[in-house]
């Protein structure tokens, strides 16, 4: 297996990236390549400096980026030597098994869309987040900011992805799929809401559960929990939120402590016709560490051809 990592990619790259490689070197087994893609000089004498073998690792070297700020399919089209479109070209030849970033999120959606394309069938590809649960384990969110505005039939569609994830990557057998809403009832929500309810309700798709409020997110009614990106990034972003001022004012709790995003690393785009992983720009050093083991793991499942197989 291949992993690509962009080590360009993110606010605090290069330095936080390599970290990041050393410690997933030391935990991911022996026939797993981590294939970095960027300023191969510097790479090379950080591991040199750290006591660590250069030559364990292949390199394709680039010192372009596509900058946070750059306007995504802009950037990705007029920069054919950046890091992340380097990335897409390796992944689209076949040449590493997935590629993983934490940078532009926009070009890395774009080269999603537009390199390796999305599975035929699936409308809109999305990403996700993990929540955790006050039972110990844990429920997946999507999407979350990948599609702000949603039809019906879209969020159905979410609701087979995440079930696929849910099963096969995190081992959570026969998925509780609820979709988020202001209240139980069948007629609750606005328009796509409700049209999304009534699709849902006799799904031999996935196992629906029903609604879902705001304040049931954090139980075990569902496994997989389906809403538009804007209201699934505000939900994601509130988290993170409410996490930092916990840690703001000194206190510390081991359930959580499970909202740290560092300790899962990324998220999959599901949907695509191939593994691709996004990372938080902020991301530490176990940020990426994390995000490179999710990539072995996402591979190992075979996740693209089981979701693959369901649109047929």
């Amino acid at each position: 297996m291949k992993i690509g990592f962009d080590i360009l990619g993110g606010d605090f790259a290069p330095k936080n990236c390599l970290e990041g490689v050393v410690m997933a070197s030391k935990e991911l087994p022996a026939d797993v390549k981590l294939v970095l893609i960027g300023d191969s000089g510097v790479a090379r004498d950080y591991f040199v400096k750290h006591n660590v073998d250069p030559e364990q690792f292949e390199y394709v070297h680039t010192t372009d980026v596509i900058e946070m700020g750059e306007a995504p399919t802009k950037a990705f089209s007029q920069k054919p030597n950046s890091s992340i479109f380097l990335g897409f070209r390796l992944l689209k030849e076949k040449q590493i098994d997935v590629f993983a970033s934490a940078g532009n999120t926009g070009a890395m959606l774009v080269g999603s869309m537009f390199t390796v394309k999305a599975i035929p069938g699936v409308i809109r590809p999305c990403i996700t987040t993990l929540l955790p649960k006050e039972n110990g384990g844990f429920g997946v969110l999507l999407d979350v900011g990948t599609n702000a505005d949603c039809k019906p039939d879209v969020l159905y569609q979410f609701g087979i992805l995440g079930s696929i994830y849910s099963k096969e990557v995190y081992k959570i057998k026969n998925p509780k799929v609820g979709l988020l809403n202001i209240g139980e009832e069948p007629e609750k929500g606005n328009l796509v809401a409700q049209a999304a309810y009534e699709l849902m309700k006799d799904s031999k798709d996935f196992n629906f559960v029903g609604n879902v409020e705001g304040r049931e997110v954090f139980s075990d009614k569902a496994d997989v929990i389906v809403c538009e990106g804007f209201v699934g990034n505000i939900l994601l972003k509130t988290a993170e939120a409410f996490y930092d001022v916990i840690k703001t004012r000194n206190r510390s709790d081991e359930y959580f402590d499970k909202f740290n995003y560092e300790l899962y690393g990324g998220t999959p785009v599901l949907g695509v016709n191939s593994n691709v992983l996004i990372g938080h720009g902020i991301s530490t050093s176990l940020a990426f560490k994390n995000m490179l083991v999710l990539a072995k793991n996402v591979v190992d499942a075979k996740l693209n051809d089981k979701i693959t197989q369901i649109f047929q």
